[in-house]
């Protein structure tokens, strides 16, 4: 029999290439799943006694015919009947395919891409590949085997066929434009990405494997190893994130990680298991990964699955931004899919799981800063940048973490915020009343100041985060009285204000005098010379680099945007700052000619530049030279 698509345009296929599937490669998700949701069916059947005698092998299979062109998927499940084929294929998914036209003339692709709801269509997803499908089916019921056949336009044609065993089986055959789905390594990696997780057992071709023989044995009397072809089964049917917690351990979720990025081969600091059934259904797997400074975001993504069918791994919305760092799986039913299940829909459930997904971060890092402490603060290093994000971008997250974060200082030893204020309040407050955190970015870089504040009695904390700046500068803004000031911001003893001064030993005159000498040694764009009268065991010279300047300057390369961006394109700029108390500057004024004191003031002046690590090139090389010769 033959029979004509009522639908009202001439041919619709086209339309839904357009529009419903802009990316060829899930057609096999689609078709696969059509396959997983009749076998489900037939078990439901089963159990409830509708579907008489033995299931058998309900495993679908997935095959290709590179000769015929032809790729085949066929399941062993519910089947149907020739009156549910015009049913289910010829009217309910076409008059959705009409519907859909109907209420998307003229509509953009965007447009169409907010469409909540699927329409039945996922079938038709075939013809994206095809220029020819049918359909082999027989139902479990008592009655005959059809053959349903389309070739892409509004006509069909359907008849009883010879099809034994129950169930239905897809044939698309394949056009020259899509001729890579005839490749074992193409539908592979498809149904690796898309099927990896379906509750039915996928197979597709052979693969070997070298296993111990049962018979044959080497020369020491061991099970001889031999190389075995079997069926390839592609998907795991009982992920990880479908069982009990209470039934899994640690090394479960380890291997599981290894499951989800096989290229991945670091183990995953911490994991959260979410089950949720109300008010929406939710279960899933989060990692918290270790975060390197190269880490590339569009690699090992979050992957969002529905009824364990892969959607996608763009799950901006579902996840907040500050917990893309986060790698594993999220399973629900009730995320909004578009009709094909591409993209995210916006709306007010999505919005609770995103908020859902925070809370229950939140919730197990307090849990394993209160039960397993030692183990978090030996994991700080990897966790800080995730927490501190999340800090910076979530105010209710902030306040669940700000009692848990660890300032960890210059001598290993970690404090909270509090107990940090406690320690240095007596010491490290100024003449205003504030309470001054001062900080190394590099240990070895910055040595030289920080045991210069140690001397002091002062206590150095290590912020050597990519986020550290802008984290100090949220937490100034929320703790009156608090400041942060990096240990080369200032001489020592101006890092923090005292009321006390020390008289310089130089009159002003030779105090102008050595100023205006240094001044002609400086380029004066990048170098402000001053003064300071300082304890003689301070250095003759030191390079401090505003705090204020420097922090905004790092904002704006970090995309603080805003007022920060002001600052990025401005040039580097530095404060030499002479101790006028200290020997050798005295001794260059009252024992040196000009050549000499120019000589020497040359020579400090470039140490200064070598501790921090600001001589380069020329200017390098004459201060070796310069070297040599005053050790001669």
């Amino acid at each position: 029999m033959k029979g004509k698509i009522n639908v009202k345009t001439e041919n619709i296929f086209p339309v839904i290439k357009k529009f419903l599937y802009s990316d060829h490669e899930i057609f096999l998700r689609e078709i696969v799943s059509n396959a997983v949701d009749a076998t489900q069916k037939l078990k439901t059947l089963s159990s409830l006694g509708e579907a008489k005698g033995e299931l058998g092998d309900l495993t679908i299979d997935v095959k290709i015919d590179k000769d015929k062109k032809t790729l085949h998927v066929i399941d062993r499940g519910i089947g149907m009947t020739e009156d549910e084929v015009e049913k289910y294929i010829t009217q309910i998914a076409f008059s959705g395919a009409e519907e859909f036209l109907e209420k998307f003339k003229g509509k953009s692709e965007a447009d169409v891409n907010q469409l909540i709801g699927h329409f039945g269509l996922g079938f038709f997803s075939s013809f994206m590949v095809s220029d020819q499908v049918e359909i082999f089916t027989r139902s479990f019921k008592d009655a005959p085997a059809v053959h349903w056949s389309c070739d892409g336009d509004t006509e069909y044609s359907i008849e009883q066929c010879d099809k034994q065993e129950r169930g239905t089986e897809i044939v698309m055959h394949i056009t020259d434009e899509c001729k890579d789905f005839l490749e074992e390594y193409k539908i592979l990696e498809l149904l690796r990405k898309y099927c990896k997780f379906m509750p039915v057992p996928i197979r597709f071709g052979k693969e070997k494997s070298w296993e111990d023989s049962p018979t044959e044995k080497d020369k020491d009397g061991n099970p001889k190893r031999v190389e075995v072809e079997h069926d390839r089964i592609i998907n795991n049917t009982e992920p990880l994130w479908k069982k009990s917690p209470s039934e899994l351990k640690d090394e479960d979720y380890n291997k599981f990680f290894r499951e989800l990025y096989p290229m991945n081969f670091d183990e995953p600091l911490f994991h959260i298991h979410l089950n949720v059934d109300y008010p929406f259904n939710l279960t899933g797997i989060l990692y918290f990964p270790k975060v390197k400074k190269n880490i590339d975001p569009t690699q090992d993504k979050i992957q969002l699955y529905c009824n364990q069918v892969f959607v996608t791994d763009s799950v901006e919305g579902v996840v907040p931004q500050y917990m893309m760092l986060l790698r594993g799986v999220l399973d629900s039913p009730d995320i909004p899919l578009n009709v094909s299940r591409s993209y995210l829909q916006s709306d007010g459930n999505v919005k609770k799981i995103s908020s859902h997904i925070a809370k229950k971060v939140a919730e197990k890092l307090e849990e394993i800063s209160k039960n397993q402490h030692e183990e978090f603060l030996n994991k700080w290093d990897d966790l800080k940048i995730f927490i501190e994000y999340g800090m910076l971008s979530d105010e209710k997250f902030y306040d669940r973490m700000k009692n848990i974060y660890v300032f960890k200082n210059t001598d290993k030893e970690f404090f909270t915020l509090d107990d940090y204020k406690k320690k240095i309040s007596t010491l490290q407050t100024d003449k205003d009343g504030n309470v001054i955190f001062l900080y190394a970015q590099n240990v070895d870089e910055q040595y030289a100041y920080i045991q210069a504040a140690k001397d002091k009695g002062y206590d150095v904390l290590l912020l050597d985060g990519i986020l550290d700046t802008h984290f100090v500068n949220m937490l100034e803004q929320k703790n009156e009285k608090c400041r942060f000031t990096r240990i080369d911001a200032d001489v020592i003893s101006k890092l923090i204000q005292k009321d006390e001064k020390i008289p310089s030993k130089l009159s002003e005159d030779e105090v102008k005098k050595i100023q205006e000498m240094m001044e002609n040694l400086v380029d004066k764009k990048t170098f402000t010379v001053q003064t300071e009268s300082l304890e003689e065991t301070a250095q003759p010279v030191t390079i401090t680099q505003n705090e204020f300047m420097r922090r905004m300057k790092d904002m704006s390369e970090l995309g603080g945007g805003g007022m920060y961006g002001l600052y990025g394109d401005m040039p580097d700029s530095y404060n030499l700052v002479i101790n006028t108390n200290h020997p050798v500057i005295y001794n260059i004024l009252q024992n040196a000619d000009s050549e000499q004191q120019t000589e020497k003031l040359s020579q400090l002046k470039d140490l200064a530049l070598l501790s921090q690590g600001l001589l380069k090139g020329e200017a390098l090389d004459t201060f070796i030279k310069r070297s040599t010769k005053l050790v001669e």
